[in-house]
């Protein structure tokens, strides 16, 4: 029987979580991507507690996206603009099982360009 997308979705993201877990000192970023929106979270899996969000839904962003792919670097780098303000510099960086590919790659590129290493 074959798997559904978001099944198999599910899988790779269980199997990510294995390995890829946020501390104190160096949260997880969490990715989430529907059809039309996409969000970022600030994790420490430690403490159980999310630390920052941002999203395409946000009213600075919202306002000034022309495509997806735009936006979602746009949130990119607000994420890392207020984990920089958190205090974070260093994190770990959770797909969420989404390829690294469009979307997802434009959101890495818009946080590492905002001053993230992962």
């Amino acid at each position: 029987m074959a798997l559904s997308k978001t099944d198999r979705r599910e899988r790779l993201r269980f199997r990510i979580r294995k390995t890829v877990s946020g501390t104190t000192e160096r949260p997880r970023l969490a990715v989430f991507r529907s059809n039309k929106e996409i969000y970022a979270q600030l994790i420490d899996d430690v403490n159980g507690v999310t630390i920052t969000a941002a999203s395409s839904r946000d009213k600075n962003i919202d306002a000034s996206k022309s495509n997806k792919v735009d936006a979602a670097k746009l949130v990119g780098k607000a994420i890392a603009d207020k984990a920089m303000k958190a205090g974070f510099e260093s994190i770990t960086f959770d797909r969420g099982g989404y390829l690294y590919h469009g979307r997802v790659k434009s959101l890495a590129e818009g946080a590492r360009e905002g001053g993230l290493k992962f």
